[in-house]
């Protein structure tokens, strides 16, 4: 079994910066990639970004590039989203997941919330 534990979520006003964590703990070995989602209220959850555990290539919605970053360490199992310039848009419960040999899993989730 593998545990995802988000963290870092809160309040920001719009232009403001988050920096979301997500640490895999349990049998979570030979991971493939681990990637952010988001669930607006009444929206479908929908994909934000991930990273390759391998080399760490990353991949992004349109409407977050250049805006967002993840990052990883691949020593503790722990990425990271860095969020600037955050609009109300951006407000969601955002979701880790992890996808490796063991299959896929998913966080418990992280509110975030932007203010106009």
């Amino acid at each position: 079994q593998v545990r995802l534990v988000e963290s870092g979520g809160g309040f920001v006003q719009a232009g403001g910066s988050l920096r979301l964590a997500c640490k895999a703990s349990g049998r979570a070995f030979g991971i493939h990639a681990m990637a952010w989602h988001r669930q607006a209220p009444g929206k479908d959850r929908e994909f934000v970004g991930n990273i390759r555990w391998a080399g760490g290539a990353t991949l992004y919605t349109d409407s977050v590039k250049d805006r967002f970053t993840i990052s990883r360490n691949v020593a503790s199992n722990t990425i990271w989203l860095q969020m600037n310039n955050l609009n109300v848009e951006d407000t969601a419960v955002y979701y880790c997941r992890l996808d490796g040999l063991t299959g896929g899993y998913w966080g418990q989730g992280t509110q975030v919330t932007v203010s106009s």
